[in-house]
């Protein structure tokens, strides 16, 4: 017991200091004191229920999934069935194309190519998961007609990996607006709950959110016939796509683009916020990866003098006409932009587009004053409480009960900092958990001082009982602690929001715990009976 390397001492103090130090920056905040700016702050981050926020409910429409995947299917049998034909010398030919009633249609024109275009047709219809169960249902019908339609188990998983997917460019978009530790969970099939802490305008989420920022560059049919497109009539293989506005049009209502080709955004690396040179209105400039550009450039080669939409989100923005080839990989998208809506728009492409839709169905804001109250009233329990104990701990065990209350309080502080240095987020149910941890930091100190107390009572001397005393009642504590820290890691890997919130403080709080309760106080007690050599001690 005597036997403290200086070593250990050293690395001890050094810990504690670090951790100590760290949490200096969020009591001066709390207590509303300057911190230099000069210096790093590690902080700890209010949840919703504390700092207030934003909430918002979105949904998803499966039924626009389904759409995706049959306009998918379309471009992919007609991209293999054109490979197919190149391979055999002979064209493969179908027509009468339809994606309505959820299923995509087509004939084949020679008959004698029924088979073939099977073949060719039956790879892409790939299992669903591990289920052997196939994406697509295939009937031939008539002889020659196709009827392509997916599958409930294939619509299950698309829906799955789409909101997934949104998931994460949700939680991108966010994190683009600097915001600390938002919850973005999932909540049943097709919605998905967002939590902004300290966001106090829940439009300018809604905005960011509500931008599908599908992008995509398809050429103009420049055959469609005016009167037919005056009635809503595209030509075969086209579609007519409003403006954004009359002024992006030249005075246009409409365009109309080849339907399939053409390139999407998905292959963006980079989207930035810029202002034209000439004009110096806000733009949006894009980089393609490798792939893309080579595509950008293909496209802009074969196709020198005519004109290409920009659409976003199904509404084009503007349709400038190819003067020479974009061999560089990247392009300048403009239109009536404000400075807010092409960063807006710039952040939403760099996050990636949204798979589906997602409308708001639910949204509150939560104002700060109820978690002021909170953390006010909080606070208030965990010093009287922390009081009590302390007056308690002090008049039972004299010296050891000096050890024990300055082994919460450091406790209490190196919880704060190491918080502060992982960045996490405090919550209303965090807070309970940071009260228990204190709880079971005093309980670990009683253990350990009856057990002392138990020793002497049995004749043992004075070294020998505390190191007993010690040795014996930390067995019991690190057993008593395992079993919270498995609980705690189960709420922290199944749980969400405020649970995931409790979960880390009463990790964190185990931790230290156990190092101010056990080892802090073993070493103070260890340097005191070397200085001192006490035949008694008070207990």
């Amino acid at each position: 017991m005597l036997d403290f390397p200086r070593w250990k001492v050293i690395w001890l103090w050094f810990v504690t200091l670090i951790c100590v130090v760290a949490a200096i920056p969020s009591l001066t905040s709390t207590m509303g004191l300057g911190w230099p700016s000069s210096l790093p702050e590690p902080k700890i981050n209010l949840g919703l229920d504390l700092a207030g926020g934003s909430h918002i409910l979105l949904e998803a429409d499966p039924s626009q999934v389904r759409l995706q995947r049959i306009e998918g299917m379309e471009e992919s049998v007609r991209n293999k069935l054109k490979q197919d034909g190149q391979k055999a010398g002979r064209e493969i030919r179908i027509s009468d194309i339809s994606n309505r009633d959820g299923a995509l249609t087509f004939v084949v024109a020679d008959a004698t190519q029924v088979d073939a275009v099977r073949e060719a047709v039956l790879p892409l219809t790939n299992g669903a998961g591990l289920t052997g169960q196939r994406d697509w249902d295939i009937n031939v019908v008539d002889g020659t007609r196709f009827v392509l339609k997916p599958t409930e188990a294939g619509i299950s998983q698309a829906v799955t990996q789409a909101m997934d997917t949104a998931v994460e460019v949700v939680r991108k978009r966010i994190d683009a607006l600097g915001t600390k530790e938002p919850t973005i969970i999932r909540s049943g099939p097709s919605r998905i709950v967002v939590q902004v802490p300290g966001l106090q305008d829940p439009q300018a989420l809604k905005n960011l959110l509500g931008q599908t920022a599908k992008l995509e560059f398809k050429l103009v049919d420049t055959a469609a016939i005016a009167s037919d497109v005056a009635q809503g009539i595209a030509p075969p293989g086209s579609e007519i796509v409003p403006y954004v506005d009359a002024t992006a049009g030249g005075g246009a209502a409409v365009e109309v683009v080849k339907r399939l080709g053409g390139i999407r955004g998905d292959q963006l690396t980079n989207a930035q916020q810029t202002n034209d040179q000439q004009t110096n209105e806000p733009t949006v400039t894009i980089t393609f990866n490798t792939e893309g550009g080579a595509k950008f450039a293909k496209l802009t080669q074969q196709n020198t003098g005519r004109r290409f939409a920009i659409i976003l989100d199904g509404k084009v923005l503007s349709a400038p006409t190819i003067n020479e080839p974009i061999l560089g990989g990247s392009a300048i998208i403009s239109g009536s932009f404000t400075t807010e809506s092409a960063n807006a728009l710039a952040i939403s492409l760099r996050s990636g587009a949204l798979p589906v839709d997602l409308k708001v169905v639910e949204e509150r804001t939560v104002g700060p004053d109820l978690g002021a109250d909170s953390i006010r009233k909080g606070m208030i329990a965990m010093g009287v409480g922390t009081l009590a104990l302390a007056v308690f701990i002090l008049v039972t065990y004299g010296r050891f009960g000096v050890y024990a209350n300055l082994a919460v309080f450091i406790n209490v502080i190196m919880i704060l900092g190491i918080m502060g240095i992982i960045g996490t987020t405090l919550t209303l149910p965090g807070i309970a958990g940071f009260v228990l941890t204190i709880g079971a930091a005093v309980d670990a100190n009683v253990l350990i001082n009856e057990r002392i107390r138990e020793e002497r009572h049995r004749g043992r001397k004075v070294v020998q009982a505390v190191e007993l005393g010690y040795k014996e009642a930390s067995r019991a504590i690190f057993d008593a602690n395992i079993t919270n820290v498995i609980a705690a890691v189960l709420m922290f890997a199944f749980g969400s929001g405020p649970v995931k919130g409790f979960a880390v403080v009463l990790l964190i709080g185990i931790a230290t715990s156990v190092f101010t309760a056990v080892t802090l106080t073993r070493m103070w007690v260890a340097q005191w009976l070397r200085r001192a050599r006490p035949t008694e001690i008070a207990l």
